[in-house]
């Protein structure tokens, strides 16, 4: 929704403006989920350690004699072998994701940076945020590459375009020996010009999680199912996120609403919030009629909106709850990070209520890692 209004109200601001893997075992890992806060762990210590595994571990029965009593030898042999071996992993392989220090640049209400931090906050991996001046864009001004998003990892590798942001998280995540740079040249960038001879930057395999036989086996379990995410991953780029636009600037007055979304949540000076919200939102209603023509929408762009979440209701079906099955894959995660930035304005409450997406989307609002 930002993206191509903001491309508009730039050159009216321009103008006015001054310018290892883990060994341990099933034992080790119901031990440490015993600290988690969460609600899914409510078993106690000796529901955990349960006598059958004990028995498979036949040098802790002999620790624990010699400690002065069972119950207690075990109790705390088992402990502090354990705190050995964690802190001995800890030391090895931190935990994924976690590790890196991420800095996302952004606009709040664009729709590609939304699907990176949807997919952030799913997976907890901690990042910052630095807001970009939609007209001015000095936050970004170190970088050859002018779009949003861009992430840095540590201050030194920076990953380009959404969904090669989200492939390249997902491979590092799976696949532990790699890092983020020996990741990214699968992505390799790709000169191209588009239809109106304007140069862009592609990237090739964007859609592609690069993983080995065996990882991909354990990520992708049913049959066609990486297939299908990458078509619905595709989908969301070049059909969905182009029907906010047209969606949100429908009238005079939701163009006005969502420009005041714009200058609420962006980062505005004074005068450029009032320019954006009056000018903006005039020149993108203006804009909307030609998106319209651009890409063969009906008169009431509405009803491509309603077919499109349709469409993507019906390829989950009704025995599966996510597209991923019992939990969101990258195809949901990015439709979710689209659909979510028309939140609070008339589109979004138009299509919950005419649509089949309601269900879904709910589950996903609640769903966690």
């Amino acid at each position: 929704m930002a993206a191509a209004s903001l491309r508009t109200i730039n050159k009216f601001g321009r103008m006015v403006y001054d310018k290892p893997a883990s060994k341990l075992t099933a034992l080790v890992q119901s031990f440490r989920s015993l600290g988690r806060t969460y609600g899914t762990d409510r078993l106690g210590f000796a529901a955990r350690l349960s006598l059958p595994v004990l028995m498979r571990c036949g040098s802790f029965w002999g620790f624990a004699f010699l400690g002065g009593g069972f119950g207690f030898g075990l109790y705390h042999t088992v402990k502090l072998t354990l705190q050995f071996h964690l802190a001995e992993e800890e030391e090895k392989a931190p935990d994924l994701g976690k590790d890196l220090r991420l800095t996302l640049y952004q606009y709040k209400t664009c729709p590609f940076c939304s699907k990176v931090r949807v997919f952030l906050d799913y997976h907890g991996i901690p990042y910052e945020i630095v807001e970009v001046n939609p007209v001015m864009r000095q936050e970004i001004k170190w970088s050859t590459y002018r779009k949003v998003p861009i992430l840095m990892v540590d201050g030194t590798v920076q990953l380009n375009d959404s969904s090669v942001i989200i492939s390249a998280l997902m491979t590092y995540l799976i696949s532990k020996e790699k890092t983020i740079p020996q990741i990214l040249a699968c992505y390799p960038e790709m000169k191209a010009k588009n239809e109106s001879g304007k140069e862009v930057t592609e990237f090739c395999n964007k859609y592609w999680v690069m993983v080995n036989d065996a990882e991909s086996g354990r990520l992708y379990q049913e049959k066609d199912s990486r297939k299908e995410e990458i078509q619905w991953r595709k989908w969301a780029d070049d059909w969905l996120v182009h029907l906010i636009s047209p969606n949100v600037y429908r009238t005079p007055h939701e163009a006005l609403a969502s420009f005041d979304y714009i200058v609420r949540e962006g980062k505005f000076g004074r005068f450029e919030g009032f320019f954006a919200k009056y000018v903006g939102a005039a020149a993108m209603w203006i804009i909307s009629k030609r998106l319209r023509d651009r890409y063969n929408l009906q008169k009431d762009v509405r009803q491509d909106l309603y077919k499109a979440v349709n469409d993507w209701v019906a390829a989950i079906g009704r025995k599966r709850k996510f597209m991923g099955g019992d939990s969101p894959n990258l195809a949901d995660l990015a439709v979710f990070g689209v659909l979510r930035v028309m939140e609070g304005l008339q589109a979004f409450n138009d299509m919950m209520e005419n649509t089949k997406v309601k269900n879904w989307y709910r589950r996903m609002e609640n769903h966690k890692q």
